[in-house]
């Protein structure tokens, strides 16, 4: 039991996406069908901004600002006071996840935009780390590398889903656009 908490608490980017991954189907499981494509995209938007925005910016920020030793020994890094900085950049990343949950789609592209950039960089870093360093810790080389990358891409993904289900559903008019 204690090698699964390890895992899940050390993974916590995985954990997260697929706790949303759950939380979202059991959200369809309570509504009537058919399930139209704009409520599926819906729900998996929101519960992904939820978990892999919010709840894993939060527990990264956590991590890293009051359990900044422990995180630098899982990264394969000396303790640096740099720790804090991308702390507090986390939690700004958790609180627009978290105000996206429920936000309009330009809220939910700044949800993703952000921490997409700072995922992709960080995963740059991971790469420069093992090539260079040889750095193949758990957390730079293991799940945290390939969620790095794949977090945001199922972000766009589902943004664009979701801008897809809408400007479908938009009936065409010639009076001028609404905001």
């Amino acid at each position: 039991m204690a090698a699964v908490i390890r895992f899940v608490l050390s993974n916590f980017t995985l954990t997260c996406l697929v706790i949303g991954l759950l939380v979202s189907l059991a959200a369809l499981a309570f509504r009537p069908r058919p399930w139209p494509g704009a409520v599926v995209v819906e729900l998996f938007l929101r519960w992904f901004l939820f978990f892999s925005i919010g709840v894993s910016f939060f527990y990264n920020f956590v991590m890293h600002v009051f359990f900044g030793e422990m995180s630098a020994r899982f990264i394969g890094w000396q303790p640096s006071p740099f720790q804090t900085e991308v702390g507090t950049a986390s939690l700004g990343y958790a609180v627009v996840g978290f105000l996206a949950f429920r936000g309009s789609l330009g809220m939910r592209l700044l949800a993703i935009v952000g921490p997409a950039c700072f995922l992709l960089g960080a995963a740059a870093g991971h790469v420069v780390q093992m090539v260079e360093s040889h750095n193949f810790a758990p957390g730079n080389a293991g799940i945290i590398f390939y969620t790095d990358i794949g977090i945001p891409i199922l972000g766009f993904v589902l943004l664009w889903l979701q801008y897809r289900y809408a400007a479908t559903n938009t009936a065409p008019s010639n009076s001028s656009p609404s905001s």
